[in-house]
């Protein structure tokens, strides 16, 4: 019988030095590991007014050639006062030869994404493979995601976006810095 103790036999590693040791595939990736926090801005034509957010992403991995991925958001008012959850996400990322990254993200809006790209240089481009959704979730066509690291500890993402009728366009872009 498995015993659920509060000590694991394979933690997950957030950082490139913490065990377990962290799989080749990785190495193109390896910057991102551990837990980023920030604030960004928001805007898409469907949402009445631009808004302000603050973000947490969350990489982790246990030895293999995935990355664990973990993002939520929270909106902030205008005096940067988080309002409410905003969104959430999780998901894995595969790391192939050559840089190639197959992630796998799902949403509690009944959202998952096949997204695929490249690691380079600090940098990570995904776009859509394909979207899921569940029989009530909104309409979402595609989406790119771009992630660098502009130093060891700043991190840029710009979210694009197609849903509801929209063309891909500008959603969400923030920028994060390494915690811990």
């Amino acid at each position: 019988m498995f015993d659920p103790a509060p000590e694991y036999p394979y933690p997950d590693g957030h950082r490139p030095d913490e065990a377990p040791e962290p799989h080749p595939l990785l190495a193109p990736v390896l910057g991102l590991l551990g837990s980023w926090h920030g604030r960004g801005q928001g805007e898409y034509p469907t949402i009445e007014a631009d808004f302000t957010y603050a973000q947490e992403v969350t990489f982790s991995h246990d030895g293999r050639p995935f990355l664990r991925y973990e993002a939520r958001a929270w909106l902030l008012d205008a005096d940067d006062a988080p309002l409410r959850p905003s969104a959430r996400e999780s998901g894995w990322w595969r790391l192939q030869p050559d840089g190639r990254v197959e992630a796998l993200i799902t949403q509690p809006t009944g959202i998952a994404e096949i997204t695929v790209g490249r690691a380079a240089d600090g940098a990570i481009d995904l776009s859509t493979h394909e979207v899921a959704r569940t029989p009530t979730a909104k309409e979402v066509e595609a989406t790119r995601r771009r992630y660098e690291l502009t130093d060891a500890d700043t991190l840029t993402f710009v979210h694009d976006l197609a849903a509801v009728g929209q063309p891909l366009q500008h959603h969400l872009s923030a920028r994060l810095h390494r915690r811990g």
